[in-house]
């Protein structure tokens, strides 16, 4: 049974097994007194403690494993023992140096770079990464920030929040892609020094005191320095062939990943940017009124603020695609900063209150149109049976054409200024009668939360029509006003003629006669600009065409069409198409399509 150590470790707290804290602690000692009289010994050391800690994390799965010696090893494997590493190499210039073997590049991460910033150090960051020289980043940047108005400075702020700062030594050594081991930590810390001793003439004196004095104590270790030790290293760490063809495989691998993340990263901020243009536009309409967006307010029959609306839809929708867009530079980043569970969490909980909002919003719109009532006007008048009626749709210059708008209904101003709501909702339905004299009646029809709101927005509905001698002139418009909201407005104008009566449409009213008749209505589009004599639930047209057979060959087969349908008859089989349906005969199949449905017989029925 062994002992566990808890050990702090740059801030970090280990649990480690005793031989290996004593392995750790003599390999640390030996550090130490290998940089006794370097300047920045602290630094030094305090970095070296980073890194190791940073390589035990690594290893570490959960906060109970133990660190034991395995662990240990590889971090010492990794940083190098003290007497391995020379600080110096210009002391060695007069001395023949051991051939070694060119090792392969150290990956890179991203980081800010804010040493050499202008901003952020977002752009020199990723100079670093991609070995572009920050300068011509920073140009591109800013010619993609131009031309893609204002895209990539949203997509700079989110690098800027995300993408972590380099601020320790193993940090700014990985940033660039050198190995972050004993050796280059140091001279990274003493190239600061040299750095500041340019400037400050007694600051470099210091310095070159101290590199002089560290140039000593490796030159003695260099002479302990294990040879052989080294050969059996490199010898060690060849790659097999089938190693190569692992990392050739890894590398397209991880070439398709960051095109996918890369994908992603575009997807997700393309997104976001539309959601925030939407947000400031549609979500601030009843705020600044911006022209053309209050057709809004007018089907908003819930009366629920917009800018409410906007912003439960800019959460559901945009809070996935930031995701998206974060996995995407996570792909690409492979030291990205987490945004801590905390904020997901916050993320993940506005956005489901944000749909369960819109949840209710849709019940409290859809319960606007839950009651659909209506309202009937009528009004008698004589029509001799030798006078001809005539039915014509008119229209005011603000709703614009007689003939029927293709929306189904417009928003504008009337004579007065007033904010009007226009609907070309209008049908006409023609059914006949016995009486003596001709009616006509406005049913006006609205949808509600309830009975009575239903019916006074129906009664709010104004529309208007006149009858001048024989002459019938009817609005191809209603209007109500805006505070009724859209809540499905519709006019039927029924008129019931005396059986005898000749009447005839315009042309402009057949967008508002239905395209055939059924249940009473005996007028189509199809008659008008026809004088049309009303009988018994139907009209004989006087000056319709007579009807038109069209035989193709010149025995029983070929087509006929007349007003009774269409009939075709080939061989032995038939089709007939008439108001009663569909009928389709072979000698094989038989198929009647009618308002009782589809039925198929086959000869085995």
């Amino acid at each position: 049974m062994n002992k566990t150590v808890n050990i702090n470790l740059a801030g970090i707290f280990f649990h480690i097994d005793e031989d290996a804290y004593l392995k750790l602690q003599r390999y640390l000692d030996a550090i130490k007194r290998s940089f006794t009289d370097s300047q920045g010994r602290s630094e030094i050391i305090s970095d070296i403690e980073a890194r190791i800690a940073e390589l035990f994390s690594e290893r570490v799965k959960n906060d109970k494993q133990v660190i034991g010696n395995k662990e240990v090893d590889e971090v010492i494997s990794i940083m190098g023992q003290p007497e391995d590493y020379l600080v110096d190499d210009e002391i060695f210039e007069d001395e023949p140096q051991p051939t070694q073997r060119k090792k392969s590049a150290p990956s890179k991460k991203l980081f800010r770079d804010t040493d050499n910033s202008y901003i952020g150090g977002v752009a020199s960051g990723l100079g670093h990464y991609l070995g572009i020289d920050a300068v011509w980043l920073r140009l591109i940047w800013l010619l993609l920030a131009i031309g893609s108005g204002g895209t990539f400075i949203l997509i700079y702020i989110l690098f800027w929040v995300l993408v972590p700062e380099a601020i320790t030594t193993a940090d700014k050594l990985t940033m660039t892609g050198e190995p972050v081991n004993i050796s280059n930590i140091e001279k990274k810390i003493k190239d600061g020094f040299d750095s500041v001793s340019e400037t400050v003439t007694d600051v470099a004196k210091n310095v070159s005191e101290s590199v002089s004095g560290a140039a000593k104590n490796v030159s003695n270790a260099a002479k302990k320095v294990d040879l052989k030790k080294q050969g059996n290293n490199i010898k060690s760490s060849s790659k097999t062939f089938f190693d190569t063809i692992v990392d050739i495989i890894m590398f397209f691998f991880t070439v398709f990943a960051k095109f996918v993340g890369i994908i992603l990263m575009i997807t997700g901020a393309a997104a976001l940017i539309a959601l925030i243009i939407g947000l400031f536009s549609v979500g601030v309409t009843n705020i600044i009124h911006i022209p053309g967006l209050d057709m809004i307010d007018v089907v908003n029959a819930g009366n629920t603020p917009i800018w409410l609306v906007s912003l439960l839809a800019f959460f559901t929708v945009g809070i996935p695609f930031f995701f998206l867009f974060y996995l995407g530079l996570k792909i690409l980043v492979n030291n990205l900063k987490s945004i801590g569970n905390i904020a997901k969490f916050t993320l993940l909980g506005i956005w489901i209150l944000s749909i369960i909002g819109l949840i209710i919003i849709g019940i409290r719109q859809a319960s606007e149109h839950a009651f659909n009532e209506r309202v009937v006007e009528k009004q008698e008048f004589y029509m001799a049976p030798a006078d001809t009626l005539k039915i014509k749709m008119v229209n005011n210059d603000t709703y614009g054409s007689p003939y029927r708008s293709h929306q189904s209904f417009k928003f504008a101003h009337n004579e007065k200024g007033d904010k009007i709501i226009y609907s070309s909702d209008i049908e006409i339905i023609v059914k006949s009668t016995t009486d003596s004299l001709a009616t006509i009646s406005i049913e006006k029809s609205a949808d509600g939360r309830d009975y009575a709101s239903a019916i006074e927005r129906a009664k709010n509905i104004s529309y208007h029509y006149k009858i001048k001698g024989n002459d019938i002139l009817l609005d191809n418009y209603l209007s109500t006003e805006v505070k009724n909201k859209f809540s499905d407005q519709e006019i039927v104008v029924i008129l019931y003629l005396p059986e005898g009566i000749i009447v005839n449409f315009n042309n402009n009213t057949k967008n508002f006669l239905n395209y055939r008749t059924h249940d009473g209505n005996i007028v189509s589009s199809d008659y008008t600009n026809h004088f049309l004599k009303v009988i018994t639930d139907d009209v004989e047209c006087l000056d319709c065409p007579d009807d038109i057979d069209i035989d193709i060959q010149n025995d029983d087969d070929g087509i006929k069409i007349n007003k009774e349908g269409i009939e075709v008859k080939v061989d032995s089989s038939s089709l007939r198409i008439n108001n009663n349906g569909i009928k389709a005969n072979s000698p094989d199949v038989k198929v009647n399509i009618d308002n009782q449905g589809i039925q198929i017989k086959t000869d085995s029925d």
